[in-house]
């Protein structure tokens, strides 16, 4: 007997026809309203009777919302290989992970070379298609730098560049009968897609075989082959053959071919609503059931759990891998997965995890919680890892990551209550928020996670019209350390709840926030440049204009030093908004221009839109960006003394990125023991990234300390323990080591700079 051990899947095989184009779809959306798993189309390019494929399943992503959806298969000997991955990332990303790449070298060589393709022989075909596995993979994984080359001998790419990466990790299917075919599905291949209708007795078996030697060779498990299998037959009242008889007869003989040869994905042939029907409601559920009662006896292993002899060696010591919770072990990513570089870094610093757990919901983060716990590694938790310390990776360690906790859910629209999960980001909450006019301030880049953002501070475009992040958080859901999971708010847990709000990652995993939006119409972008040779005099100036400003405008500052004959320059991104209503353009001109007083304007361009488009939705496949120092602090204002000391900063030449946020206005309308941020009476947030710490330390706390007034944590890797009290200056760390040691009396949460617990 061969049972890979790997999930079910249960799909339907439909035919292109274009007699009635709309009827394909009404069959891929039976599928999915059957809750079947995946919708497959016929691809034969050279036929005039067939839709386009590739059209087709994009036209069937955009009607459908769960089902997944994959040629069967793919015809790459017609196919540029490098503009399919491109296609098929789109794909997966428009449609939110839902392709899976069905792909063949091509049969119909008559018909492909009358339509221009290269007619090739078998031997070339398999040797084109392996080249063409090589770049789509080398395409879909850009969190690679270097230009892809693939010197081919039927395809060849040159430098291209990498990307976009997919929303999944897409698997590679391939259609395959011959042994050079099943061996190149062995050795490179995610699945093998064959149709039964064309085997003889014996060939599933003879071709499971050839598959697994070569899988072994290529130092593989063969159980990471998925085996699909097209079925062709039909349900009836009375037995006449194999897959020919009543349903009760279907499932015995499914059943069997999952457990004795390894079949896990079954896909029914034809375009019969009631064959569908029948086949989902009859067959499929009590396949799974069988086929699960079986395993349960059998005690068979996961196939997520079985990996190849290279994949093994590249698991870190200190994790017990073969004891992670099935659950979790299905969207886990270990160093020696393909999947390994797109999350192993976040986006400023690298990292080298030795394990990244993917919980879907609390359930999941609880059990990952106590198994993460019986580790001997360190722990870091993460939203989408945009932040700058780069807490939310490690070296050897345990990530946990809420990248697939990523809703966004209005949950009552007169008070504009919005529930977001803890992995979505801020683009993508705008993007959502955007079509009713509402908006939350969240930062300036649109890659950024809700969970961290939304637990530490928030000082965002919007601060000083709507405040902190933070302000508007009217409840939470938290896995804490002992695996509990609350809901906390004002009435529950409200401990909990104070402490979540500036030092939630030292308490727990949050899983969603709910949040008060603002109705904010169209705002003003600004984008300009000053010369900032009177560093000094350009901050007082630009500082007390900010400050006098109405609060609907924020601005912010980067300063740069000269380079190529270039004096040093500033560059401000200013939003100008109104609560309720679209920023008034003469208003706003009137702001800005008071602003370019600052100082000699070299440039400048402004633009009246949503404020999802100042916060986009970004890309948040992280590849680490040099591995910085930074150091962050506060300022209650630009006044001559601080500005002279940034000045004096700057001239150290320690800093080659340094940035100026705006806060305060309405942010400071809040009592500083409301929350555990504290900081209530500061303007301006002050942040520079540097090559070596221990220089910025010296040259910051020569310059800056004097005029510091406390710290935002999420911008600093000073790890020494006065960064702590300016962080949270007492009696809020007093208070906050109460509620750690009722939450998190052991420290599991000891990753962003620790709050040690109360006794």
């Amino acid at each position: 007997m061969t049972d890979y051990g790997h999930e079910l899947l249960f799909g339907t095989f439909i035919t292109p026809t274009n007699s009635d184009p709309q009827g394909p779809v009404r069959l891929a959306q039976l599928s999915e309203q059957l809750g079947l798993d995946l919708v497959t189309f016929q691809d034969h390019p050279y036929q005039p009777s067939f839709l386009d494929t590739w059209t087709l399943m994009s036209w069937v992503a955009a009607q459908t919302e769960r089902i997944h959806i994959s040629g069967n298969v793919l015809n790459l000997g017609m196919r540029q290989p490098a503009l399919v991955a491109r296609s098929a990332a789109s794909l997966d990303l428009l449609s939110g992970g839902r392709f899976e790449m069905g792909v063949g070298a091509g049969g119909f060589w008559d018909a492909m070379a009358a339509m221009g393709a290269t007619r090739r022989t078998p031997a070339e075909s398999v040797g084109a298609l392996e080249e063409g596995i090589e770049i789509m993979r080398g395409i879909w994984d850009a969190a690679n730098r270097t230009p892809l080359r693939v010197p081919g001998e039927f395809h060849r790419v040159d430098g291209a560049k990498r990307g976009p990466a997919p929303a999944h990790d897409i698997p590679i299917w391939l259609g395959a009968y011959k042994k050079r075919m099943l061996r190149l599905t062995g050795a490179q291949a995610d699945g093998w897609l064959p149709s039964l209708p064309y085997f003889k007795e014996g060939d599933l078996a003879r071709g499971n075989v050839t598959i697994d030697e070569a899988a072994q060779e290529a130092g593989r498990s063969p159980s990471e082959i998925r085996r699909l299998l097209n079925l062709g037959g039909a349900i009836t009242d009375r037995s006449s053959g194999p897959l020919q008889g009543p349903a009760d007869q279907w499932v015995e003989e499914l059943t069997l071919l999952a457990l004795e040869d390894g079949v896990s994905g079954f896909i029914v042939m034809g375009d019969d609503p009631d064959q569908i029907r029948a086949f989902a409601h009859e067959v499929a559920p009590a396949v799974r059931e069988a086929v699960a009662a079986e395993r349960r006896v059998a005690g068979t292993v996961p196939a997520v759990a079985r990996r190849g002899a290279a994949a093994l060696a590249a698991r870190r010591p200190g994790i017990d891998y073969d004891s992670l919770p099935t659950e979790l072990a299905a969207h886990a990513v270990e160093p020696g997965d393909r999947e390994y570089g797109a999350v192993r870094h976040n986006y400023l610093r690298s990292g080298a995890p030795g394990l990244v757990l993917r919980p879907q919901h609390a359930d999941e983060v609880a059990s990952g919680l106590a198994w993460a716990q019986e580790q001997g590694v360190e722990l870091a938790v993460r939203s989408a890892g945009h932040g700058i310390s780069g807490r939310s990776t490690n070296d050897g360690g345990v990530v946990l990551s809420t990248s697939r906790m990523r809703s966004v859910e209005v949950v009552d629209e007169a008070t504009r209550r919005v529930r977001i999960g803890a992995g979505a980001t801020w683009g993508e909450v705008a993007a959502a928020l955007a079509p009713r006019g509402w908006a939350i301030t969240s930062g300036d880049h649109g890659g950024v996670g809700v969970g961290g953002l939304a637990t530490t501070g928030g000082i965002g475009f919007l601060g000083r019209l709507q405040g902190l992040t933070i302000d508007h958080v009217v409840a939470a859901e938290v896995v804490t350390a002992d695996g509990r999971v609350l809901r906390t708010s004002r009435d529950e847990h409200p401990d909990l709840f104070w402490a979540l709000r500036g030092a939630g990652g030292n308490m727990g995993v949050v899983t969603w926030l709910e949040i008060e939006a603002g109705a904010v119409g169209d705002v003003v972008f600004s984008q300009m440049t000053l010369d900032a040779t009177d560093t000094a005099g350009l901050l007082e100036k630009w500082g007390a204009t900010v400050e006098a400003a109405p609060r609907g405008l924020t601005s912010f500052m980067i300063l740069g030093a000269g380079r190529g004959g270039q004096g040093p320059m500033a560059q401000l991104m200013t939003v100008i908004a109104a609560e309720g209503a679209d920023a008034d353009p003469d208003d706003a001109i009137a702001q800005l221009e008071l602003l370019a007083d600052a100082g000699p304007l070299l440039g400048h361009q402004a633009q009246l839109l949503p404020y999802s488009g100042v916060v986009r939705t970004e890309d948040a496949h992280h590849s680490g960006g040099g591995d910085p120092s930074s150091r962050s602090g506060l300022l209650t204002h630009l006044d001559q003394g601080t500005s002279r000391a940034i000045e004096r900063l700057l001239a150290t030449g320690e800093s080659y990125f340094t940035s100026i946020r705006a806060t305060g206005g309405a942010g400071n309308d809040v009592a500083p023991d409301a929350t555990a941020y504290a900081h209530r009476h500061q303007n301006f947030a002050l942040s520079a990234l540097a090559s070596n710490q221990d220089r910025l330390n010296q040259a910051w706390d020569t310059e800056i300390g004097p005029v510091q007034d406390g710290s935002y944590l999420s911008f600093d890797t000073d790890d020494r323990p006065e960064r702590l009290l300016e962080a949270f200056p007492e009696p809020t760390l007093g208070r906050l080591r109460t509620v750690k040691a009722a939450y998190d009396p052991s420290n599991v949460f000891r990753a962003n700079f620790p709050i040690p617990p109360a006794g």
